[in-house]
């Protein structure tokens, strides 16, 4: 395969005569190569390919060629999106290989009619649910693949998502009246035949956790596993190893139960009471818990005796409910679901309430309309190495942000691979004409002055730059106080996290061209603006986990337990690879050009501050404003 990948790759090859403006990289062809390597070898590799290096195609090329059925999965829809409609085919086409191409995405992403015949007939959804539902059943009747993100002008956090897909809780499987019709399962039968088949993290891990039988089948067969954006697979293999109870869960529980029961004739005065005093717990609880944003720690969220009282009422409200339904379960398939999925909701709360899982941390999230208990492994290698050795495949784990300070040990430790092969490539990229790293004097992040600098730098270098910039944040109360005060401060447009959504901030952004986006962590990754659009990215703090963040607090002591120190082998590399992150919105393609700006002057100041630096792109330094602001105007002519 090494005398195939070279020819793809080579100046007169089929890569160059398909791509207009393709040009050769060597970092492109080398990890290529070790792609390649690995795919023959069966040994898994961790590879980083920093921006520009072109590694979609440097993945793509070695598995097309092998011939071998290859799962690729991505860290976002978006991306996912990108390598089936354009990527994999363009790439298939110009090295004349034929095969099958399938996207499968979870349960939520596709239509499922049974619900949403049943949404249309219900009478309490409000005029806005009714008139994006009418929406969607036009579009249902003439959709080839039931894709819900082919509905035009429906956002992907549109409510009626809800109610017209099913997840793995609530699919009636094949007893459901539409089975033979069904979007999931037509799309599940397309990836079986696939040999190349797009899938996104959540549904790998899904998969991995036997957790979603609908696709329980998903990797059995699969040569080649390529998992990019791999960055993100200890958060994900997290929530998917560990389990979880919302209040959205078991609302939609009570209104499917009452439904199902209604259509059978037997919402008797029981079973309703006792729907109805489930429901009325969940909001009881949602009222006592701690609404401060973020994750809590379980002993946090139950400090106080109501909301421990809370928790206790709901449990005896779910025990209920599960006695109610299960004499019904004979009735109908639909009731039968339900009565599985109160099971398995109290199952899962009893073992959270008891806390008798010492493998795990137990926390809760608390939103504006929601809340989540959860339980999490402290580590997820183990069980992910165990998954991986069941199916025996070459596995490429690929991100730009994978290495601190050039050592991959700390994400290795994290999945379990502490014996793959690496691999990193550097950015083609010329730093030196296209990028300035400024590190500001400023005062430290603990003292009482610190944000009131960090505006007064920032104003300044908005000036400078005409806007374009992105303020990346550590935390909402930051974002809320610097959006506020740079409206008052510079004369261009501010676009702040929480007052749209994301999509419509960010085509904002790219829109005006001048504007200020001050965000926090959806912004640090995922997002792409090349050109003029961006030419400063400010950071306000290195982005260490909080001290108080339950999962942090858990780690660090088992980390302790090891005999490991947490703060350089946890707390440092995973506070780095962030960095990394937020850093490569700047420079991503070859004429871009600006500054990124780091006010945290601990990268500096102290020792463990060089990790940071040597994890960056090589930008040269500067600590003096006055070039920084020239070259910023220059940019910005």
């Amino acid at each position: 395969m090494s005398a195939a990948v070279s020819r793809a790759f080579a100046a007169d090859g089929p890569l160059s005569l398909a791509f207009p403006g393709y040009t050769p990289r060597s970092q492109q062809s080398a990890m290529a190569q070790a792609v390649a390597q690995a795919i023959e070898t069966r040994e898994p590799l961790v590879v980083e390919a920093a921006t520009g290096t072109g590694k979609t195609l440097a993945y793509l090329v070695p598995a097309l060629l092998s011939g071998q059925r290859t799962l690729i999965s991505t860290g976002t829809r978006a991306l996912q999106d990108q390598l089936f409609e354009r990527d994999l085919p363009a790439t298939r086409d110009a090295l004349e290989i034929g095969g099958r191409i399938a996207r499968l995405k979870g349960r939520s992403n596709y239509l499922c009619l049974y619900r949403m015949d049943q949404a249309l007939d219900d009478g309490s959804l409000s005029p806005y649910l009714r008139r994006d539902l009418q929406r969607v059943r036009r579009w249902a009747g003439h959709t080839r693949d039931g894709d819900l993100a082919g509905v035009e002008g429906l956002q992907e956090d549109a409510p009626v998502r809800m109610q017209v897909s099913s997840t793995a809780e609530n699919c009636l499987g094949q007893r459901c009246p539409r089975y033979e019709d069904c979007w999931v399962m037509d799309a599940r039968r397309k990836a079986q035949a696939a040999d190349v088949v797009v899938v996104n993290h959540h549904l790998l891990f899904a998969d991995l956790a036997l957790k979603d039988t609908g696709f329980a089948e998903l990797l059995p067969g699969a040569d080649i596993v390529i998992v990019d954006e791999a960055h993100q697979v200890p958060e994900i293999a997290g929530q998917f190893f560990g389990y979880a109870i919302s209040a959205r869960q078991l609302r939609e529980l009570a209104g499917d139960s009452q439904r199902e029961a209604e259509d059978a004739g037997l919402a008797d005065a029981e079973l309703v009471d006792a729907l109805q005093a489930m429901s009325e717990a969940v909001d009881q609880l949602f009222r006592q818990l701690p609404h401060v944003g973020g994750r809590q720690a379980w002993e946090s969220a139950f400090a106080s005796a109501p909301a421990l009282a809370a928790l206790e009422a709901l449990g005896a409200a779910q025990t209920t409910v599960c006695t109610r339904l299960d004499p019904l379960e004979q009735a109908s398939d639909g009731l039968a679901t339900c009565s599985q999925r109160a099971i398995v909701l109290n199952a899962r709360l009893k073992t959270l309430i008891s806390g008798e899982d010492i493998e795990h941390v137990r926390w809760a999230e608390v939103s504006r309309t929601n809340f989540a208990l959860r339980s999490t492994p402290l580590v997820i290698a183990d069980r992910f190495q165990a998954s991986r050795a069941r199916e025996p495949a070459a596995w490429i784990f690929s991100s730009a942000t994978l290495a601190v300070d050039g050592r991959f040990d700390h994400f290795k430790r994290e999945i379990g691979a502490e014996t793959a092969r690496e691999a990193e490539f550097d950015s083609p990229f010329d730093f030196d004409r296209q990028a300035r790293l400024f590190l500001p004097a400023m005062p430290d992040p603990r003292a009482p002055d610190y944000r009131a600098a960090v505006i007064e730098q920032a104003a300044e270098l908005i000036d400078a730059s005409a806007g374009g910039a992105f303020l990346l944040c550590t935390s909402h109360a930051a974002v809320r106080e610097y959006g506020q005060a740079l409206r008052e401060r510079v004369d261009v447009p501010v676009l702040q996290q929480g007052e749209q959504s994301k999509h419509a901030l960010l085509h904002a952004f790219r829109t005006d061209g001048n504007a200020v986006l001050v965000g926090t962590q959806s912004f640090w990754e995922g997002v792409d603006v090349p050109g003029r659009a961006l030419r400063l990215v400010m950071i306000d703090r290195l982005p260490f986990l909080a001290p108080s963040d339950p999962l942090l607090r858990a780690r660090v002591e088992h980390l302790k337990a090891q005999g490991l120190e947490p703060f350089r082998d946890y707390q440092i590399p995973h506070a780095a690879m962030t960095l990394k992150q937020g850093a490569g919105r700047l420079i991503r393609g070859t004429e871009d050009r600006g500054v990124l700006v780091i006010f945290d002057p601990r990268i500096h100041r102290t020792g463990y501050g060089k990790a940071f630096l040597n994890s960056l792109p090589p930008f040269p330094v500067e600590t003096d404003r006055l070039p920084i602001l020239s070259f910023l105007r220059e940019v910005s002519a």
